[in-house]
Formats: C-alpha cells, sequence, structure tokens
C-alpha cells in the first residue's frame, strides 16, 4: 500500500524538520511532513521535559535564509555571557565575545517550533500528516514505512529526508538493515529540569542577559531566562557514583541543593517536586556514516549527529544542514543523488568537530572556568583578537558568532591558538605579564600574514 506518491517527504515535524520544508516550499518543492504527535499547539508545554535552547549565529543565518528571522526575534532573550555563580554565593560575569552583537539567545525550544510550523503550513501550505509514525524502513523499494490510524502504509516520495531526531527510527531501521553504520554513545551525566520562580516584583530574580552557571567540577546547575520571567534551570549530574542520579533521592534533594547552590535554592518553586516530577533525560553523541540510502533517503540534524547540548549547538547545526540542502537545490534542482551526495560530503567533518568540541566544553563549563588560568586565557584570546582581527578569533567565538567559518576549521584553528596561547603565556599570572608584541611573529609563523576570516 503507497502513501501518495510526493516529490519530497520529511519525517519529523521538528525544529529542522519544519525549517527545511520552508526551505524546500520556497524553492517550489511541496513537501509533506511526517509527524508523529497528534496537531501541534501553542499551549504552554509540560515542564521539566526538555533542555532550553541557545540560538546562535549559525542558526540565525539559517532562518536569515529562509526569509523568516523576523518573525522568530521576539522569541528570544539575548544572553552576553556566562554568570557564574561561585559556592559561597558570588558572581562573575565573563562575556561570550567583545563585539557589538556577539551574544546568544535563550528560546522556547515548543514556542519556536510552534511558530515554524505556522509558517510553513498557513504560509507555504505544508502538508503535516500527523499521527504518522515511521516505523521501520523497506530496503527493497527503499521506502519509508509509515503507521497511522488507518494501518500501515509505504511512502512513496522522490527523496525523504528524515529530520526524526536522535532517536530516529529511519537510521535505526537503516543500521539494523546493515545499510549504515551508526552508534548512539551515552554520556555518563544525565540532567534533570528545575523552574526558576520570577522576583516578587514580577521581574526576572537574575540578570536575564546571562547564561548562569553553577560550576561544581564533577556536576554544574544552570539556568536560561524565559519571556514570562521565570528560568528554566538544569541539573547535570552523573547517573552513577556519589552525588548522582542514582543515589540523590527526592526527600534529601533539598540539602543538595543547600550544599552546593545555596543561592539558587531561594529561586525555586518547589524543589523536591520538580525532582520528584520531571524526568531524568539522557544525553549522547550519535555517530552515523554514510547518512544516505541510494539517492532516496537522507539523514539530517540529530539522526544523523546528535551531540550533547554543552555547546549550544545541535539546533543551530541542525538549521546549518537544513541551509547547505537549500543552497544545493538552487544548484542542482532536483538531482538528489548529487545534493544528497554533496549534502553528507560538505557537512559530516564539521558534525564530527562540533560533537567533539560540545563534550570539551562540558568540562570548561562544569570545571574550568572557575580557575584564574580559565579566566587569563579568556582576557588574553580577547586581547588577541582585538590586535589582530584579521588572524586571530578565539574558538568559541568562532563556533558561536561566524557561521563563515567551518565547525571543523574552527576546531583546527582552535588547537593552534591553544598552543600559541600556552606558548604566549608561559608563566604569566596577569595581562600586563604578557608579551602581545612577541604575538605578532608567533601568529605570522602560525597562520602567515594573510587574513583567515
Amino acid at each position: 500500500m503507497s502513501a501518495g506518491s510526493e516529490s519530497a517527504a520529511i519525517i519529523g515535524g521538528g525544529l529542522a524538520g519544519s525549517l527545511l520544508a520552508i526551505l524546500l516550499a520556497r524553492r517550489g518543492t511541496a513537501p509533506i511532513v511526517i509527524e508523529r504527535s497528534r496537531p501541534f499547539s501553542n499551549a504552554a508545554p509540560p515542564r521539566g521535559r526538555s533542555i532550553n535552547l541557545a540560538l546562535a549565529a549559525r542558526g540565525i543565518a539559517a532562518l536569515d535564509r529562509a526569509g523568516i528571522f523576523d518573525e522568530i526575534e521576539g522569541l528570544l532573550i539575548p544572553m552576553r555571557g556566562r554568570m557564574l555563580h561561585d559556592e559561597r554565593g558570588g558572581r562573575r560575569f565573563v562575556p561570550y565575545g567583545q563585539r557589538r552583537g556577539e551574544a546568544i539567545h535563550s528560546v522556547s525550544r515548543s514556542a519556536l517550533n510552534y511558530t515554524l510550523y505556522e509558517i510553513a503550513s498557513r504560509r507555504y501550505g505544508v502538508e503535516y500528516r500527523f499521527e504518522h509514525e515511521c516505523v521501520d524502513f523497506d530496503t527493497a523499494s527503499g521506502s519509508a514505512v509509515i503507521a497511522s490510524p488507518r494501518g500501515r502504509e509505504l511512502l512513496d516520495a522522490a527523496v525523504a529526508f528524515a529530520a526524526d531526531g536522535a532517536g530516529s527510527s529511519v537510521r535505526r531501521a537503516l543500521g539494523r538493515a546493515g545499510e549504515i553504520n551508526a552508534s548512539e554513545v551515552p554520556l555518563d551525566h544525565g540532567y534533570k529540569e528545575f523552574t526558576f520562580r520570577s522576583g516578587s516584583d514580577g521581574d526576572f530574580a537574575l540578570d536575564p542577559n546571562a547564561l548562569h552557571v553553577w560550576p561544581r567540577g564533577d556536576f554544574m546547575l544552570i539556568a536560561l531566562p524565559n519571556l514570562d520571567r521565570t528560568f528554566t534551570a538544569t541539573l547535570f549530574l552523573p547517573l552513577e557514583g556519589d552525588p548522582s542520579f542514582a543515589n540523590l533521592h527526592s526527600r534529601a534533594i533539598e540539602q543538595f541543593f543547600a550544599a552546593n547552590f545555596a543561592d539558587a535554592l531561594p529561586l525555586m518553586e518547589d524543589v523536591e517536586a520538580d525532582w520528584a516530577n520531571h524526568p531524568t533525560g539522557y544525553l549522547g553523541t550519535v555517530h552515523c556514516r554514510p547518512w544516505r540510502y541510494r539517492d532516496r533517503v537522507a539523514l539530517i540534524g540529530d539522526a544523523a549527529h546528535a551531540i550533547v547540548p554543552f555547546h549550544g549547538q545541535g539546533m543551530n547545526a541542525a538549521f546549518e544542514d537544513c541551509a547547505e540542502i537549500d543552497a544545493l537545490v538552487a544548484k542542482h534542482g532536483s538531482d538528489w543523488n548529487l545534493i544528497l551526495r554533496e549534502f553528507e560530503a560538505r557537512r559530516a567533518d564539521n558534525a564530527g568537530a562540533i560533537a567533539e568540541m560540545a563534550l570539551e566544553n562540558y568540562r570548561v563549563m562544569r570545571d574550568h572556568v572557575r580557575g584564574d588560568e580559565f579566566n587569563l586565557r579568556t582576557k588574553a584570546a580577547f586581547e588577541l583578537e582585538r590586535r589582530f582581527p584579521d588572524r586571530f578569533i578565539p574558538r568559541y567565538s568562532m563556533v558561536m558568532f561566524h557561521p563563515e567559518i567551518g565547525y571543523a576549521e574552527a576546531q583546527r584553528r582552535g588547537a593552534a591558538q591553544d598552543d600559541l596561547l600556552d606558548r604566549l603565556i608561559g608563566e604569566a599570572r596577569t595581562l600586563d605579564e604578557i608579551d602581545f608584541e612577541r604575538a605578532r611573529g608567533m601568529l605570522d609563523r602560525f597562520f602567515g600574514s594573510a587574513a583567515r576570516r
């Protein structure tokens, strides 16, 4: 039984699926979207089930490409740096960048998803087939098997994009069939969400233009602002050991917060209820090659390369996938074989690089940010960027604020710059002790005198 012949289908109506639907519709392709959930609603979702998202320059560039960023902008709260909370209640603000506009933006996943869906369906007439789920993949026909209230049927489309997330049914089915090599590598830390109430005056209880971090070595708490002037806080903690999700229980959680996050505890609506009622989330990295099957199917976003959330790039990388596909459709028309091959060739190394950098940034956020060495290196990197803007951009800035620099190039340059900083800083303990004139010759040797942007 066939679901009907379609020129293009998208399996998964989440963030990446809906943005890709908009981009394809603008190119004259009328995609259908297969979505397992019930019809989307703009009602507030249950709390405790998703990490707040951070939209950065790469994601903004993709939304701009679709001509819709102006409609998204009202959902965003800019965060210009990290506010670090120490064990004694002290706070220190560390900016993300030093140039105008160098900020990341807190955004509700559900609000963003609903807005993208509304644009796709109402403006571009994209058909969403709700309560339709990919449950298998028929390699003989090259078609996904779709289950719906009417039964099972094959999805008959010229090309299908699997945007069905980290637990992708398409990826797992292709893996079972031996058509791709895929692995899901779990992180040994999980997460649980909590809510920080607004202040007694109805305003934000913390600075809303910062991502708040309580780094504690092997675990951490973060908090991102919401438009209703609350914060969504997320505890990242080992799954096993002491302390861990395995040995903490709701009756002991208030004591745990009092000992480790004393200044956060008074902001929490009901820490014990949140602990009991919000599920423990699990994190991991997806490795997969190839991302395509014949010229019929391509995995995109988390389905192809899910990463841990500690660089705030999962959504941004998925949006960048969508922009790349759009550019290739503009270049090659409906030659899906060429488009899918070139898409993977352009994106796979970048996906691998951001996966590694996201894991590294977890160690930075939960531990390294507490030390004087991190503070000095951050200041030194900013000073190098000010003095030599054509040759030095801090790695974090390359990832977050420079979509023209691919993730793999940012990783390569970042490694070389770390080596340079090691040599330049040496035994220095303050910025005044660093010889920045010496850096000019070092940069020439590391990168050459030509601009690298």
